[in-house]
């Protein structure tokens, strides 16, 4: 078990790694993972306010988690419940106050909040002890909940939390709170971006780009797992990732309405003039002061081009426009295989996954088993054969994003 100086030390410490952070979704992941460590708690969840309901946001499990293969993820179901005091997490987000419960399954029958015990029904899981704190910005208001389940001693035997316990994950979560505003912030930013975007091009939704996301997250997660990346790379290029892949078609505000908005079958020329939208991305990316920078220019260039070498716009200059090298027609020669930068390359599967599974103005959704047929005939024509292993190795995980991100009608 950790010593109190030792959870004060880390506590610390993770506020400055928090810092770095700048993506809400792998924010609130980080904080839950350490937030259990902290306490060696075997799950749990964080919720945040949006206005009168708490939403679902991450969720963790050990003892789920460790019957899928290592390099898999427990996937879940993002739920928006109304803030009541009759549940746990809703009494906490209503009063502000702390509960440490030994036993959830003995909670006093006279208690305004109880335990739903459908969630253990659902999960095959036994929930016992449970600690649940607010999460609270500077003004004191309630943000959110961290919650987390089954306290385990040294011999992993199931144990209540110690009131000793409470104010470090109190602590945690005030301080979380705090980098959880930034992240929100820059998240606002990016969607008031895409809310431009889709004035122009109504198929970038909000709901769209954030399934694009975290779809390509998880694709670039497995890769990297798997290619043996160093796991602090991994995670700094997955916080980068995350956000470039939501302005991936940011370049489409430089594609003029005639042509993006039209109705019919673009003309040969109209094509070469709407893929230019690549090169617009990452001209508006190009001031590269950061990782971010970097990767978005990148995704906005590349997420087009094909693993066979058929896609566009090839080895361009995109701050110039001019061919970096020329084919015998005087076009920029397209990247092949690995030339293609891995982010351009999950981003591209991801894209054309939720394309695929999405209704749109002129479109019907596709059926899911046509949507992964042409999936795995395209393997090793416009995607990374790897990448489209890795996706079928993860389809429970993606189904849980889709319903996480749904589309508003």
């Amino acid at each position: 078990m950790h010593s109190e100086t030792d959870r004060l030390n880390e506590i610390i410490r993770l506020s400055t790694e928090l810092n770095s952070i700048q993506d809400m979704d792998i924010l609130l992941e980080r904080i839950l993972l350490e937030a259990r460590n902290s306490v060696n708690a075997d799950a749990g969840s964080i919720y945040i306010c949006n206005g009168d309901f708490l939403v679902f946001s991450n969720s963790q499990n050990d003892t789920k988690r460790k019957l899928l293969p290592k390099w898999q993820k427990l996937p879940y179901v993002s739920l928006k419940v109304k803030i009541s005091t009759k549940s746990i997490a809703g009494y906490v987000a209503s009063t502000g106050e702390v509960l440490n419960i030994p036993d959830v399954y003995a909670i006093e029958k006279n208690a305004p909040y109880h335990f739903d015990s459908s969630y253990d029904s659902e999960m095959d899981y036994l929930t016992k002890s449970v600690l649940t704190v607010p999460m609270k910005n500077n003004l004191g208001q309630i943000i959110g909940v961290l919650q987390i389940i089954n306290a385990k001693n040294d011999n992993g035997v199931i144990i209540p939390f110690s009131s000793a316990d409470e104010p470090f994950i109190q602590h945690f979560a005030n301080t979380a709170s705090i980098v959880l505003q930034r992240t929100q912030m820059t998240r606002a930013l990016l969607l008031r971006m895409i809310n431009m975007a889709e004035l122009r091009d109504p198929k970038e939704t909000g709901p769209h780009v954030n399934r694009v996301a975290s779809y390509a997250v998880e694709l670039y997660e497995r890769w990297a797992i798997h290619n043996r990346l160093p796991k602090e790379e991994m995670d700094r290029n997955r916080d980068a990732l995350r956000m470039a892949a939501m302005l991936h078609d940011v370049g489409k505000v430089a594609i003029s309405d005639l042509i993006l908005k039209k109705p019919a079958r673009l003309t040969e020329d109209e094509y070469e003039i709407m893929k230019t939208h690549t090169i617009y991305g990452a001209k508006l990316l190009g001031d590269k002061q950061s990782n971010f920078d970097e990767i978005a220019a990148v995704v906005a260039l590349t997420h087009h081009e094909n693993w066979d070498g058929t896609g566009y716009p090839g080895k361009i200059d995109p701050l110039t426009g001019e061919p970096l090298e020329k084919d015998s027609s005087g076009k920029p020669v397209p990247l092949k295989g690995e030339e293609i930068p891995i982010y351009g390359r999950v981003v591209a599967l991801a894209d054309v996954f939720d394309a695929l599974s999405s209704k749109r103005v002129y479109k019907n959704e596709w059926d899911e088993n046509d949507v992964l047929k042409e999936i795995r005939k395209l393997s090793g024509i416009k995607f990374d054969p790897d990448l489209v292993d890795v996706f079928f190795d993860s389809l429970d995980l993606f189904k849980s994003i889709r319903h996480r991100y749904p589309d508003i009608d």
